[in-house]
């Protein structure tokens, strides 16, 4: 069961990258592994939200030792088998009268996501081939796809579930953007600090000829053999250019002894 690691999580679908040749494809979905049965089963929860917003669930168990055991859902399936082929891949089969009706291969990408596909045979006796691609959810809304899978059907308590954690889904999504929105804010002001000191450090190395004024604006300068100075004149007041390799940036020096550069 260590080879299931990679695929214990909740994991959210990306409705715009699947193809569904049966079924039509969910609004929105989750499809949740879990490890039960101290590491010794696997436990396959999913829920898919449909355009009419609809709320499916199902949840069926398996135990990935390749040996096929009956399976309760009769209506899809009489018995089932499931294997872990390695960390990336993992198959669930599912059989009727000994006859496989629905083939699922689990492989983790090497971005990270994992991709379902599957592979079976549809009521009207038609082959049939749907992938879902699925990255690892953040939050904890399960909603969820597959809808050629297992025995799904609507319920009430579904619908309840839905409405309540589409409203939690809201209002943390809404903290989390929030919360976003400051580290964005303070990474913003690190990095204007940060481009302030550099410009400092290189303000006070150069060279000085009088005592600059907080909230005065004076201009940099780099001189031909690369060192810089620190001039009352603006570029536009030299005569041919003036006497220096190029114009760094006009400046003001703050309160607490930074310098800032002036667009």
């Amino acid at each position: 069961m260590v080879q299931a690691y990679n695929f214990l999580a909740s994991w959210q679908l990306f409705p715009e990258k699947c193809t569904f040749e049966s079924g039509l494809p969910p609004k929105s979905g989750n499809y949740k592994i879990e490890s039960i049965e101290n590491g010794h089963a696997l436990s396959i929860s999913i829920n898919w939200v449909s355009l009419e917003n609809e709320a499916f669930y199902t949840q069926y168990n398996v135990i990935p030792d390749e040996v096929i055991r009956s399976f309760e859902h009769l209506d899809m399936a009489d018995a089932i088998q499931a294997s872990i082929q390695n960390a990336s891949a993992m198959r669930i089969i599912f059989f009727m009268n000994e006859q496989e009706v629905l083939n699922i291969l689990h492989e983790i990408l090497p971005n990270g996501y994992m991709k379902i596909t599957q592979k079976g045979i549809d009521k009207e006796g038609k082959h049939f081939s749907n992938t879902e691609v699925y990255h690892k959810q953040l939050s904890v809304l399960p909603y969820a796809a597959s809808v050629a899978g297992v025995a799904i059907r609507p319920t009430k308590e579904g619908v309840i579930k839905h409405k309540a954690l589409s409203a939690m889904e809201d209002q943390t999504n809404m903290q989390l953007d929030q919360i976003r929105q400051q580290i964005e804010l303070l990474a913003k002001q690190a990095q204007e600090i940060r481009k302030r000191k550099e410009l400092s450090m290189m303000i006070y190395e150069a060279k000085l000829t009088f005592k600059p004024q907080i909230g005065h604006v004076y201009h940099l300068y780099e001189k031909k053999d690369g060192t810089h100075m620190l001039s009352l004149v603006a570029p536009q007041e030299w005569g041919n250019g003036g006497p220096f390799k190029q114009f760094v940036a006009s400046v003001k020096l703050l309160a607490d002894h930074t310098w800032v550069e002036l667009s």
